[in-house]
């Protein structure tokens, strides 16, 4: 065990988050962190384009996407140039963009999801089944398909977010590896055959063993977010790889190993320059015990939560100045208007968010007020 003071902690999080030390590309950063997390809410951008503009130089709004797919004039890229893909953690609901080397590991829970009840993601249903058969016949064609292409005006029966048959039954197929997103139009998904997303040498990788698979996930968790709370089962399958610490205030962490030069660093190095508005899923504060103990902050995302019962707003964006969380700002996009508007801001005194906002509103193409 090495003990450490949650000071320690928090210029660690910040040099091994990559804040104060960008990546050169999205692709680094996606290596780094195992993977970053996709979500479509675009209130003030949407959520990894704020992960990734704190930790990749020179970022650029929809630097992921494109990272993805490509898009634009020169169209979807094409398999063998692909380099990362959207699919969900296992066990979870969870979009996020992965590197290449993620699929082998993801095999055993798309086939599970196949047997599984569950509207959203389990098997198909009868008339799904049924459905399924007229998509693949389509995706024989070739080409990039959503559900408007196809003229049904059914009902997916209780499907969060899937309002037609066709776009419960393409959201299962995607789940159950049988269809990959291959880009997006609008922000809304297009799909094609694996064959056609992924290099065929990716799609040729034996599916891992389940203890492999379980390693891997655990040691994903440690890249994603650094400094985390283990379960015994998992410490036992990566326990080579970590270093116990101790922080006052927290459950024993771990971090791995190769990370411990970030705790060598002098404490100078870093934790300088203006306020940073971080993601409200950020993975520097996703785990709220972690956040409340190293940082002393209590936070949680409210997009889902009755606006009555919010209690710092819709989108609030955590402020972090220096080796502190000094508070939030809630901030509302007015894409006809050009202006990124403050909604509502509770800061320590003593810490402007200006500069922060500013930067935010030139990074959406718009002007603070």
């Amino acid at each position: 065990m090495r003990n450490i003071s949650p000071l320690e902690a928090r210029r660690f999080l910040r040099r091994a988050h990559l804040v104060d030390s960008r990546a050169p590309d999205v692709g680094a950063a996606l290596a780094h962190h195992g993977y970053i997390q996709i979500d479509p809410i675009n209130v003030c951008g949407r959520m990894h384009d704020h992960i990734l503009r704190n930790r990749v130089e020179g970022y650029e709004e929809g630097g992921l996407m494109r990272h993805l797919h490509g898009g634009g004039p020169a169209g979807w890229l094409p398999a063998e140039r692909r380099t990362a893909f959207e699919h969900h953690l296992p066990s979870s609901g969870i979009l996020v963009a992965f590197p290449l080397g993620a699929w082998p590991h993801l095999q055993s829970a798309m086939r599970a999801r196949t047997r599984q009840s569950g509207a959203w993601s389990g098997r198909l249903t009868a008339r799904e089944r049924e459905f399924s058969a007229r998509i693949m016949d389509r995706f024989a064609d070739g080409g990039a398909i959503g559900p408007e292409a196809f003229e049904d005006d059914r009902r997916g029966r209780r499907v969060w977010g899937a309002a037609t048959l066709a776009k419960a039954t393409l959201q299962k197929l995607f789940f159950h590896g049988r269809l990959l997103i291959v880009g997006r139009k609008n922000n809304r998904r297009l799909y094609d055959l694996p064959e056609r997303v992924l290099p065929l040498g990716v799609l040729a990788e034996p599916e891992r063993a389940a203890l492999e698979t379980a390693r891997w996930l655990a040691e994903t968790r440690l890249r994603q977010h650094r400094l985390v709370a283990l379960k015994r089962r998992e410490v036992a399958l990566v326990g080579d790889l970590v270093q116990p610490i101790g922080v006052e205030g927290c459950p024993t962490l771990y971090c791995l190993k190769s990370d411990l030069p970030w705790l060598e660093e002098p404490p100078g190095n870093g934790a300088g320059g203006d306020p940073l508005l971080l993601a409200p899923l950020d993975p520097i504060i996703y785990d709220r015990r972690v956040t409340r103990g190293v940082w002393q902050f209590d936070y949680t995302w409210e997009a889902y939560v009755p606006p009555a019962k919010r209690k710092r707003g819709h989108y609030a964006l955590p402020v972090l100045s220096g080796t502190q969380i000094v508070g939030h700002v809630d901030l509302k996009a007015d894409r006809e208007r050009s202006r990124l508007s403050v909604v509502s801001r509770r800061v320590r005194r003593g810490h402007s968010t200006a500069p922060a906002v500013g930067k935010l509103a030139r990074f959406l193409g718009l002007r603070p007020g």
